[in-house]
């Protein structure tokens, strides 16, 4: 056989709700209306896959180190070449937040996938959330066949871009992981509104100040409302700002526009595409005096290079990066740059 195209691996392996649940159980906090049986099963067959995994890692003289989901660490990633997400799309999108830089590809596999046979039964007589594995190259059931073939050069590698989020508070500028599918801005309450104003980020030139203005703001060139803002030292003004009465605001990638994007009722996008597309959630225009050019601009694309801007307009809101487990909290007046500027994620698709 030749010799492994990857020196050192790490593996990330999901905790599964049989694990959680168990720790619950163990201090009297687990919910009564669970299916203990349902969830050992699962577990099972999670362990079973991990097992098969490891099997194969050992056989192929591969060196790699293990890590559960919830303890993965930057110091885990040291001297890695090649990391191995083991459990569904929700394991894949944790892993790929600590790969930021873009140089370490990312493997999943899909431990539990619904069968064929689960597909296309009318009747759910099974448990329907099992992954579907959009973002795993292989799984429980193939990767016996596939992973060699990987681990020793072969396999699809695809570069998927990935979301790049600023938030820039009275005095603080943060930013946030690279988004693989997607993020969702609004108001932590799904029952509140969220308001917000959004625009298009424009970069103007550095104004030259004249003796003494330094200190003084008034220097800096003003626009429709008021004076531009700073990104990273960088000077900007705002086009085409809306104000937006909404339930919060979709940024999806190519990769994420089958997930959350599609089923709130945006396009569906090539896999690979360098685009990014926003969804304005029930957008409140009922009363507005230009409802139907308010309407037009509730989805669309936005290509590299474009930048998009919000200004946060409410108390309380929330950034909710790859789905509920990883947010970042906003308050009144933040304001907010996203892009298509993050490094890029490798990762190993399915090839079939």
């Amino acid at each position: 056989m030749s010799t492994p195209a990857f020196r050192r691996l790490l593996v990330v392996i999901k905790q599964t709700a049989y694990e959680e649940y168990s720790q619950l159980r163990a201090r009297g906090q687990a919910p009564k209306a669970l299916r203990w049986k349902r969830l050992e099963s699962r577990f099972h067959t999670h362990q079973q896959c991990v097992n098969d995994l490891v099997d194969i890692l050992k056989r192929n003289n591969l060196q790699f180190s293990c890590v559960n989901r919830v303890e993965l660490d930057r110091q885990h990633l040291a001297d890695v070449d090649l990391v191995i997400a083991v459990g569904g799309d929700g394991t894949c999108l944790s892993a790929a937040h600590f790969l930021d830089h873009g140089t370490i590809p990312l493997l999943g596999i899909n431990s539990d996938p619904m069968s064929e046979e689960n597909r296309i039964v009318k009747k759910k007589k099974t448990d329907e959330r099992t992954s579907h594995g959009a973002l795993c190259a292989c799984t429980a059931a193939n990767m016996k066949g596939k992973l060699p073939r990987i681990l020793h050069g072969g396999g699809i590698l695809s570069t998927r871009t990935r979301i790049q989020c600023i938030v820039k508070s009275t005095f603080s500028e943060t930013r946030l992981v690279p988004a693989l599918n997607d993020l969702l801005i609004a108001n932590p309450s799904p029952a509140a509104v969220s308001r917000f104003r959004m625009g298009w980020l424009k970069q103007v030139k550095e104004p030259t100040p004249s003796l003494g203005s330094m200190t003084d703001p008034t220097y800096l060139p003003k626009s429709q409302y008021g004076t531009v803002t700073r990104f990273g030292g960088n000077l900007y003004d705002v086009d085409n700002s809306l104000n937006i009465w909404s339930s919060g605001l979709w940024v999806s990638t190519g990769t994420g526009s089958s997930a959350a994007m599609a089923a709130a009722g945006g396009m569906l996008m090539d896999a690979t595409s360098d685009n990014l597309q926003y969804l304005i959630r029930e957008h409140m225009i009922e009363n507005a005096v230009n409802k139907d050019e308010m309407k037009d601009q509730d989805n669309a694309l936005f290509k590299p290079g474009e930048k998009m801007h919000l200004r946060w307009n409410s108390q309380k809101g929330r950034i909710f990066i790859d789905g509920s487990h990883l947010y970042h909290n906003l308050e009144l007046g933040d304001e907010i740059l996203i892009d298509a500027n993050a490094p890029p994620l490798a990762l190993f698709t399915r090839d079939d």
